[in-house]
């Protein structure tokens, strides 16, 4: 996923209550922006007559105003609660220089009370002060930090809880699940003068990411020709043209979503046939281009080098129920020792290749989602050797993919989530919705159902991709009525780009958003954020295979939780 190759109606009723996100890094003081209109008030701007029709047939843009589109399930208190989730302090000035921004260089970070010996399950708590370039602490929160607890020699780390204090420091708690020496790390992802650059991009600069369509006929001479032009979501705030009749328009019949596309020279709307990434425009201002350069993001902060050592105790902290659906997630979620993932979540087992063949017996396994969760569908081919890939002679990145293991009863499935999709060249009819995916499968007790979704959102408005989320969360509450026996896991984001495209901000913010919208509907959410941001290998948007080995583990382990 790279950027030149990127990758009936129930309405579920919940609490009420504002929610606290257990993994969330921010303290919420109540004091956020105004409220975003809710997703289902969305209403296409150049009114349209609100009539379904089929996927990717042209609509006719001068047809009369719409009618609202159909509300998939997102109530005004669960709406609510969610931008609470989301809420980010920052500045409350107008940032002029560099200087004013978090330093990586002058921050540090000093362990609390450290003791001479730590127990294991024991916690050790971290004071962060955030620093300007001119050396003046911060008086306002905002900065996106990270930080763990690793060994080096042991293959060992732990994600830890960033608390932001809103005042220019902040808090970090760990606990410490393995017995030796140990250290600190933080680093700084973001200042809060940087996540100010991507909240404003991220509303006003939808299309700095756009896409190609291809139109293939014939002209008025005769020839077959092809016309490539510029596409996009159509969503309030994304602007493909300001010019009346300049686009084709392509809306989903049962998802309401509508794709647009500049209209070709001469052929017509009704020929459109491929799909692809366009291309990637960046507008930052000087100072903006470096709040977001290499020296001052994703930086390690110096701080307290002191050892912590900890020693065996009494406390059985690996200990966890079996894996099943509606496990909050945790911080800690689990750590690594060893290389091999140990979870706080449930209990987790690890596969070879034979337990993970018999794990699948008997299964129908539909993957859908990005190219991260693509290699899940890559690492379990290779994984068991009577999984066959069967040759489609479809696009690898899009799809739809399938493998196949006769002796084992097992056909595994991979197909992308649809628009919008960064990717190569590729027919239009391969893209498909998976809220349409799911909402077309049987499901039940040999049914398996993993996705994805967030690396392709970053760059649009929170309300199309909530829009998106609780679309599928319709689909996946009506799945589990009518075939209760169907096992549902989301592959939440996974760390990795820190740019304007795709920063880890964005994706975090994303990922709160599918996390609220699915905590109480009972399938499993399957932790890979924390995965991805302690482990000591180079951070990267598709991780490593050791890393992928261990998502599988868990992956398999509410599959086949005994």
């Amino acid at each position: 996923m790279a950027y030149a190759q990127i990758k009936g109606c129930v309405i579920l009723t919940v609490g009420l209550q504002f929610f606290l996100v257990l993994w969330s890094y921010m303290y919420d003081d109540g004091k956020g922006a105004k409220p975003l209109p809710r997703p289902l008030q969305h209403q296409p701007r150049d009114g349209s007559d609100g009539v379904a029709i089929k996927t990717q047939t042209p609509r006719n843009p001068e047809a009369s105003p719409a009618s609202a589109m159909k509300d998939p399930g997102l109530g005004a208190e669960e709406w609510d609660r969610i931008q609470r989730a989301l809420h980010w302090g920052g500045p409350d000035h107008q940032v002029t220089t560099v200087n004013m921004s978090t330093s990586p260089d002058n921050s540090t970070f000093v362990i609390n009370d450290l003791k001479n010996t730590y127990h294991v399950g024991d916690e050790l708590h971290v004071t962060i002060v955030a620093k300007n370039f001119a050396g003046v602490p911060k008086r306002y929160g905002g900065d996106f930090f990270q930080a763990k607890v690793y060994s080096g020699k042991q293959k060992a780390s732990v994600f830890g809880e960033v608390l932001d204090h809103q005042n220019g420091t902040y808090s970090a708690r760990f606990t410490l699940p393995w017995a030796g020496e140990a250290s600190v790390a933080v680093r700084l992802i973001h200042s809060s003068e940087a996540v100010l650059v991507l909240k404003q991009h991220r509303n006003t600069d939808s299309d700095r990411i756009y896409f190609h369509g291809y139109f293939v006929g014939k002209n008025p001479q005769g020839a077959r020709v092809e016309e490539r032009v510029e596409c996009n979501i159509k969503w309030d705030g994304v602007v493909l043209s300001a010019q009346r009749n300049c686009c084709c328009e392509y809306q989903d019949a049962r998802t309401r979503l509508t794709w647009q596309c500049r209209k070709p020279g001469t052929l017509p709307c009704d020929t459109l046939v491929y799909h692809s990434v366009g291309g990637y425009r960046n507008r930052m201002t000087a100072l903006e281009k470096i709040l977001l350069d290499s020296k001052h993001v994703n930086r390690w902060l110096k701080g307290d080098a002191r050892l912590i050592r900890v020693i065996a105790s009494n406390a059985n902290i690996g200990v966890r129920e079996p894996c099943k659906p509606g496990l909050p997630t945790l911080i800690p979620a689990g750590f690594y020792l060893n290389n091999v993932w140990t979870s706080f979540v449930c209990g987790a087992r690890h596969f070879t290749a034979n337990d993970t063949a018999q794990c699948l017996k008997d299964k129908h396994i539909y993957i859908m989602g990005d190219s991260t969760s693509r290699q899940w569908f890559d690492f379990l081919i290779q994984t068991v050797p009577t999984l066959r890939r069967m040759n489609l002679h479809t696009m690898f990145q899009v799809g739809p993919l399938m493998a196949v293991d006769v002796q084992n009863n097992i056909d595994l499935h991979y197909r992308s989530h649809g628009l919008p999709l960064r990717c190569f060249k590729t027919p239009m009819s391969s893209l498909h919705y998976m809220s349409n995916e799911i909402d077309d499968m049987v499901g039940g007790p040999h049914t398996v159902i993993v996705f994805n979704m967030w690396a392709h959102f970053t760059n649009y408005p929170l309300t199309f991709f909530t829009y998106h989320v609780f679309l599928i969360r319709r689909a996946v509450v009506a799945l589990l009525r009518r075939a209760p026996g169907t096992k549902v896991v989301i592959k939440t984001a996974n760390t990795g780009y820190k740019d304007i495209y795709g920063s880890d901000w964005f994706s975090m913010q994303l990922d709160r958003i599918l996390r609220e919208a699915f905590r109480d509907v009972g399938v499993y959410i399957l932790d890979v954020w924390q995965m991805t941001a302690c482990h000591y290998n180079t951070e990267n948007i598709h991780p490593a295979p050791v890393v992928i080995k261990n998502e599988i583990d868990i992956l398999l382990s509410f599959v086949c939780p005994q």
